[in-house]
């Protein structure tokens, strides 16, 4: 039985990664023709091209633009809401958290729809541009903002509550007892909801296609090459954002790993000193 469990998930495995593989294998394909499954030979010639599209690196700089900023802003604002979050009452917090939630399950398209006619109905009581670079930033904190609250709560629930006001007591200000208590107990769930928040924002499509105007990031500029003839250079893009997010990934789990060998350390430690 054992063996079979074993089997199904190397080919569920397979199945998953495969098509990943023979992306990153042909985007060194010598031939110009996408369709042709043809090996032609070893070549960078895509990358070459890749790096000399001007329209492409614009798309790259506002997708970069916009994931600093909403990841900056979405960790900022949901560090903030996870700790008004944890200061409520028992009700309060399931009524809030289940709000919270809501956005990550709604569907991509109806969230995309709802924000592009809010900002358009915003344009014209307040004036100026409906749809543009400011209006995918905005969106782009939106949907990243539950998934910094989500990865700073279990943080918060496993700091001591006492420490905030342990610091206070021995003469710590509000804030910069934050900034010396607080903060570096939830810094991996700070670092974590950011770096995700960031990986989310590079990765959107559905939710920027509504909000961009005229505006264009990677996703969406993958998009349009694929209405006209599709050219081997997505498989160089598609390798190079693959490659991105596993290195984003790496730092996840490595992350993780320290601070839960760090923790089996202090335990040995206080075990050992206890005896």
């Amino acid at each position: 039985m054992r063996a079979l469990s074993r089997v199904y998930a190397v080919l569920v495995y397979v199945f998953l990664y495969a098509p990943i593989a023979v992306l990153i294998l042909f985007s060194f394909n010598d031939t110009n023709v996408m369709s042709r499954s043809v090996w032609s030979g070893f070549s960078l010639r895509w990358y070459r091209q890749l790096f000399q599209d001007r329209m492409l690196l614009q798309a790259l700089e506002n997708t970069l633009i916009i994931a600093v900023v909403a990841a900056a802003v979405s960790t900022v604002l949901g560090t903030a809401a996870a700790i008004g979050i944890g200061a409520m009452n028992r009700w309060a917090r399931r009524v809030v958290m289940n709000i919270t939630n809501f956005p990550m399950v709604n569907p991509d398209i109806v969230t995309g729809v709802s924000l592009m006619l809010l900002f358009v109905a915003a344009s014209r009581f307040l004036g100026g541009a409906s749809l543009g670079m400011g209006s995918l930033i905005l969106a782009h904190i939106t949907f990243c903002l539950p998934y910094v609250i989500l990865s700073v709560m279990p943080k918060l629930r496993q700091m001591d509550p006492n420490l905030y006001e342990a610091a206070q007591d021995l003469g710590c200000a509000p804030f910069p007892a934050f900034f010396k208590v607080v903060l570096p107990e939830i810094a991996p769930g700070v670092v974590t909801g950011m770096i995700m928040a960031f990986t989310l924002s590079i990765d959107d499509f559905v939710i920027s296609y509504f909000t961009s105007g005229t505006t264009q990031t990677l996703p969406i500029f993958i998009y349009s090459m694929t209405r006209k003839r599709v050219s081997p250079e997505i498989n160089a893009l598609s390798t190079l954002l693959f490659g991105a997010v596993i290195f984003l990934l790496l730092i996840i789990n490595f992350r993780a790993a320290r601070e839960t060998g760090g923790a089996a350390k202090a335990a040995k430690t206080e075990g050992g000193g206890t005896r």
